[in-house]
């Protein structure tokens, strides 16, 4: 068995509440800028309905709520590529403000 050199993935609520809040728009969007060594995935609940659309960054267990499609971007820029996730959008349930 080849293990992955990269274990990194995004996954993207597709669940009801989430679609509704434009989750297939964020998803597309992930799947577009994404580098290619990060899994993007449609994913079902999340378990946080009403926060959404929900995103989760594995394995850092990093969470993302309320992203539009336009915010994906700086997502894949400075989490994917660099390693620094947006504070800015963190989900506060599992995130405190550094600062």
């Amino acid at each position: 068995m080849k293990i992955i050199e990269s274990s990194r993935r995004v996954l993207v609520c597709q669940n009801r509440t989430c679609r509704k809040q434009s989750a297939a728009k964020v998803l597309a969007a992930f799947q577009k800028l994404s580098p290619s060594e990060v899994e993007v995935v449609a994913s079902s609940c999340l378990g946080q309905c009403g926060n959404g659309p929900m995103v989760l960054v594995l394995p850092e267990e990093v969470w993302y709520s309320g992203v539009c499609q336009e915010e994906v971007a700086a997502i894949t820029e400075q989490h994917l590529r660099v390693g620094k996730p947006v504070e800015r959008m963190l989900y506060r349930k599992f995130h405190q403000l550094s600062h």
